[in-house]
């Protein structure tokens, strides 16, 4: 079986898990993650590859990581994740791309990434839950952060926080690639 083939099957099976957890019909799922019923009932079935986009919305409206999502194993406490198994989740012909390198439940979601953006790349993202926090740390380069329609420079050494309840996007407006972690901290869904 191929890891595309595990991750879809895992996210089968933990979306189904988790909504019936939260008490969440495919509608009220598919209302509060702002996709379509169908669409969730492919995921539940196993019958459909997802984008990233519809992963984190879904992520979000369940109140769990994509780590807990993409999970195929639920084993101790401690969890190595060896560097050929972190989940690429996005990437462009230019070469960017990002990692889902651990993640946890404790107290809510809490996802570390590792970033590659090369020049003129840019990822956006769809505002998160309200209190969802994200941390940047850029290794090298010079990361383009545009939080609600405005740009911040965040320099090689440099860090940034932000709440992610607003559209946001990183971008490389350099010319050289930007390589960055970052953590993302989501609120429990109550």
């Amino acid at each position: 079986m191929s890891d595309l083939d595990l991750l879809t099957q895992s996210l089968a099976r933990n979306v189904k898990r988790w909504r019936t957890e939260r008490g969440f019909t495919l509608d009220v799922l598919a209302g509060r993650a702002g996709v379509s019923r169908g669409m969730l009932i492919q995921i539940e079935q196993a019958r459909t590859n997802p984008s990233i986009g519809t992963v984190v919305k879904i992520g979000d409206a369940l109140g769990v990581s994509i780590t807990t999502l993409l999970d195929y194993e639920q084993g101790p406490k401690v969890r190595i994740v060896p560097a050929e198994q972190a989940v690429r989740l996005w990437h462009t012909d230019a070469g960017s791309y990002n990692r889902l390198l651990a993640g946890t439940e404790a107290p809510g979601p809490l996802e570390m990434w590792d970033w590659r953006l090369m020049p003129g790349d840019g990822s956006p993202s769809d505002p998160h839950p309200t209190g969802t926090v994200e941390l940047v740390h850029v290794m090298v380069g010079d990361l383009t952060l545009v939080v609600d329609g405005t740009d911040y420079r965040v320099p090689e050494g440099a860090s940034v926080s932000f709440e992610a309840n607003t559209p946001h996007t990183y971008a490389n407006k350099g010319d050289v690639p930007v390589e960055m972690v970052m953590a993302v901290s989501v609120p429990l869904v109550h």
